[in-house]
């Protein structure tokens, strides 16, 4: 029989183990409400220095960024799980054009105590991947959100354990100018939830 002892060694290191593999969690530490304003600060700011996507004239109108009060439990751990093959899939746009994109693969999450899952796709022919882009809309879609959805762009790891950030959520540039070209969310990436965190519709 084992000593007392070496049961609780044994018992912190199964405690250890399971903490090293349960991958990325909802953030919990107190600076984290200021980093997602600060990142909505510095995103209003960049759009005051230069003339797009938002003209001089609108910005009274448009400036700064409205977006929802950031909210942690919106931060949620996923895994990527990787297509065979990268399939190529047309992209309907807001200027009527088709954008070649290839599905890396889907990010399975769990929000509102649902199931879900995100595509996410790069440009048809991307080499080394830099960010996973991924388009989505939810219930606030055309409502307390842009009407063409809103997009997240993710940083890939190499493990395929992800955190998807909805505060970082963020308006597609033919929010503010109709000049631009943006691609729509697949209808795989239509949330059948109200994801009320990232950006609001312009102006709101």
């Amino acid at each position: 029989m084992r000593s007392p002892i070496l049961r609780f060694l044994a018992a912190s290191l199964l405690v250890t183990a399971a903490a090293c593999t349960s991958g990325p969690s909802a953030p919990d530490d107190s600076t984290y409400v200021e980093r997602i304003d600060a990142w909505w600060a510095a995103r209003s700011q960049s759009f005051l220095e230069t003339t797009d996507p938002v003209a001089p004239d609108q910005r009274e109108a448009l400036l700064p960024l409205p977006y929802y009060p950031p909210d942690p439990t919106y931060a949620v751990p996923a895994q990527l799980r990787l297509s065979e093959r990268r399939q190529v899939v047309e992209v309907p746009t807001s200027t009527g054009t088709i954008r070649r994109m290839e599905l890396v693969g889907n990010l399975e999450f769990t929000l509102d105590g649902q199931q879900m899952s995100l595509g996410a796709l790069v440009p048809a022919g991307t080499g080394q991947i830099r960010d996973l882009f991924v388009p989505f809309a939810d219930l606030t879609t055309g409502k307390e959100t842009y009407e063409a959805g809103r997009y997240l762009d993710i940083p890939p790891t190499g493990t395929g354990l992800y955190t998807i950030d909805f505060n970082k959520a963020y308006n597609p540039f033919c929010a503010y100018n109709q000049a631009y070209e943006c691609p729509y969310p697949p209808p795989s990436n239509r949330l059948k939830i109200a994801v009320r965190a990232g950006e609001k519709a312009p102006g709101a």
